[in-house]
């Protein structure tokens, strides 16, 4: 299975600069898509690339967050949200059920300057993990998208200027660590030990052409998962929003 994840800042905007086209050309068995910013029924007149069922989850709020999932794999179940009634009126997850797996595609919550959100952000770690662990009592969990972190030191260009910021405050990597003390692997660092490797870019200051960037899309699995992982990628070079898709081969 081929899964990728893509924040498109919009979807509307990504299907203009390319989106369609890229499916076509990369066929994922599944794609997540985070930060749509839109209703399927924004979208009722794109023909979309054959073969795809569409999963949808706008979030209440016209024109904010949202996600949906498109799969050639017919899901034997969906769930939209992760049972909070507190944040699932933004929209930010999907889940559908495999027969060997669920698949999870989330878009989590900016804490915001100045951590202005950061409680909410810290309740919706929380709510999201016991999601998770919910799932895994049936089957194992392919979880995947902005997960609005920077983990390690290594996970951003500059670190040490950005200590406390969000995306790499100590509650958020502390967040973060919470899902691999809980048994998920980030699947990129089990083929990829190096730097130098980012999902988001600022449009500022011609940070993506610099490479001044962050990695903050991950696909997430269950541990019992590892021995069936294939490739773990980012694709810096597709562009059409300031995130990159990111993507999983397992077998």
């Amino acid at each position: 299975m081929k899964l990728v994840s893509w924040n498109v800042n919009g979807v509307r905007a990504a299907i203009g600069k390319g989106l369609l086209g890229w499916m076509e050309a990369g066929q994922p068995d599944v794609l997540c898509l985070q930060e749509v910013k839109a209703t399927l029924g924004d979208v009722q007149h794109v023909v979309w690339p054959k073969g795809y069922e569409i999963i949808w989850n706008a979030a209440e709020k016209k024109g904010y967050s949202g996600t949906a999932l498109l799969t050639k794999r017919r899901p034997l179940a969906v769930t939209l949200g992760i049972g909070s009634p507190a944040h699932d009126a933004e929209g930010r997850a999907v889940t559908a059920e495999f027969a060997d797996c669920f698949v999870v595609g989330v878009y989590v919550p900016n804490a915001q300057n100045e951590l202005a959100r950061i409680d909410f952000r810290q309740a919706w770690d929380r709510a999201l993990l016991a999601h998770l662990k919910k799932l895994e009592t049936k089957k194992p969990v392919l979880f995947c998208g902005d997960l609005n972190v920077a983990h390690e030191e290594i996970d951003l260009a500059r670190p040490k200027e950005n200590g406390g910021n969000p995306g790499f405050s100590d509650e958020e990597r502390a967040g973060f660590r919470e899902f691999i003390s809980a048994g998920f692997v980030d699947t990129f660092r089990e083929f990829e030990r190096g730097a130098g490797h980012y999902s988001w870019w600022t449009y500022r200051a011609g940070a993506r052409e610099r490479n001044i960037g962050w990695r903050i899309d991950y696909v997430m699995a269950s541990a019992v998962l590892r021995p069936r992982l294939r490739r773990a990628w980012i694709e810096p070079q597709v562009l059409g929003s300031d995130h990159c898709p990111v993507g999983l081969e397992i077998a």
